[in-house]
């Protein structure tokens, strides 16, 4: 019998996972999902998304849905010592952010999949199979073989596909089988975690806390509705056996809540790790998310982290296989992700060793040193790509693009798709030529032409008269006159 045949094949169906099967799916291609659990994970995991992150939720039209089944992060979070005086913040709003909408996002995890899946397994080119464990990877000249088991009967099938992504998660298959290297960026640490849903109103902070305490690190999450998260780290001498019992854990927050005014959702112990991989593609295996690189969770950025690798990867998977153009553009994919995502790795590094300081005079050194000038407000680093598809010579290139309202109120990334743009001020006169037009029919590039004080300054501090959008919304390029936007479009394939 001869195996069926994929453009691509997905091994993990978690948020990174369905998130590229969406894209993927609505690009059109023909792709398949192999999970080897039977359904969504029940238990809350990631709680936080950027607004990066929401953007690319809006490019698979589901903006609204996931609006419906999360909320803004208003409050922001406080880093505060064991005397509760306050370290660092990093702010919180409820204006709208250059993406369109707010900067942060609290949800609940298994909601958020439900949505993913559904809207995955909307299209008629994504086959999904669900309690199938990859066994074997054989990789052939025109891509590769893959052998899964049924979780349930131990019954093998065998499929081929011309591309395979692991978005397996942390033990990743995929991952061992290219026998790539991790690089650990300098944190590995045992924390407690666990979630409990109020019974009733309790007088607890509307922002994250990060309790830098030597004698406890603890941080707590206001996620969503009566949802609570707590994270407290593992000690010397701790019995982690003891340690996630609920005796324990209310002996922990007596100071906070008390056992019948919440109810425990659960409790586990992780290993927080700064790691990032040697190698994100090898020949016709690619690897996204906690397959790849792995973050502290102080920042809230791993999930974020693995849907921009997706939102990266789709559009360049989606060119190479239907063939227009060569895949040498899936080298770009970790020179132009690896760069972004090590600052966000470095910077929870950072800040989880601020938190987990634990020596009582390193504390107080640490204490003296923010306390001599007001509470310290950080930021992320800007979303910007390392070296890849984009125009090196030109301001601005490699930035993310903000996100305005055009004429109507519409969005501008639902007024191009997923498709490259051509952004010009509607108050300037400049304007191309037919020959230009042509090329842009040819090539699928959107024209958007806007009254915007937005778009008129941000080209006016870049001294352009133009700016071209890839498809995931990073800048290709600026210019200001025709020839330098042919050599733009030029890029485009």
């Amino acid at each position: 019998m001869t195996a069926p045949k994929f453009d691509v094949a997905i091994v993990g169906y978690g948020p990174v996972g369905a998130v590229l099967a969406g894209l993927l799916g609505k690009s059109g291609l023909s792709v398949l999902v192999l999970e080897r659990e039977k359904g969504v994970y029940p238990m809350p995991r990631a709680i936080h998304f950027d607004g990066e992150t929401m953007r690319i939720f809006q490019s698979m039209g589901l903006k609204d849905k996931v609006s419906a089944i999360s909320r803004p992060g208003l409050h922001g979070m406080r880093a505060v010592n064991a005397a509760g005086d306050t370290l660092l913040v990093r702010g919180g709003s409820a204006e709208l952010g250059p993406n369109g909408c707010a900067n942060n996002y609290y949800f609940h995890q298994p909601a958020l999949e439900q949505l993913l899946r559904e809207n995955a397994s909307s299209f008629d080119n994504v086959v999904i199979h669900l309690q199938r464990q990859v066994v074997a990877l054989e990789e052939k000249p025109d891509g590769v073989v893959i052998k899964a088991s049924h979780t349930d009967t131990g019954a093998t099938d065998t499929y081929e596909a011309k591309y395979v992504v692991g978005c397996d998660g942390a033990r990743s298959f995929v991952r061992n089988h290219m026998a790539v290297e991790m690089e650990n960026l300098g944190l590995t640490q045992q924390w407690l975690v666990f979630d409990i849903v109020l019974n009733k109103d309790v007088d607890l902070p509307h922002y994250t806390v990060q309790h830098c305490d030597p004698a406890r690190p603890m941080t707590y999450c206001n996620v969503i509705g009566r949802r609570r998260r707590w994270e407290i780290m593992v000690m010397p001498g701790d019995d982690p056996a003891l340690l996630v019992q609920p005796e324990t854990i209310w002996r922990l927050l007596q100071k906070w809540i008390t056992p019948d005014q919440g109810t425990m959702e659960r409790a586990v112990i992780y290993t927080f790790r700064s790691l990032i991989a040697r190698g994100w593609r090898k020949r016709n295996f690619l690897l996204a998310g906690d397959a790849v690189h792995q973050t502290p969770p102080f920042l809230g950025q791993g999930l974020c982290a693995g849907i921009r690798d997706a939102a990266n990867l789709y559009w360049k998977l989606t060119k190479v296989i239907t063939g227009q153009v060569s895949e040498d553009l899936l080298d770009t994919y970790e020179s132009e992700r690896s760069e972004h995502v090590r600052k966000v790795i470095s910077l929870a590094v950072y800040l989880g060793g601020i938190i987990q300081t634990t020596d009582p005079e390193m504390a107080l050194e640490r204490d003296r040193r923010f306390l001599e000038q007001a509470a310290k407000e950080f930021t992320l680093p800007d979303s910007c790509l390392g070296q890849g598809l984009w125009c090196g010579e030109s301001a601005g290139a490699g930035e993310l693009f903000f996100q305005p309202a055009c004429a109507g109120e519409k969005l501008l990334d639902d007024v191009i798709g997923n498709q490259y743009g051509l952004i010009l001020d509607g108050e300037d006169q400049w304007r191309y030529g037919p020959d230009i037009e042509k090329v842009m029919q040819l090539k699928h590039v959107v024209p958007v032409i806007e009254k915007s004080a937005q778009i008129g300054e941000w080209l006016k501090l870049r001294d352009a008269k133009f700016v071209v959008l890839r498809p995931d919304r990073y800048v290709l390029g600026t210019g200001k006159n025709e020839a330098q936007l042919q050599d733009l479009l030029s890029l485009i394939m």
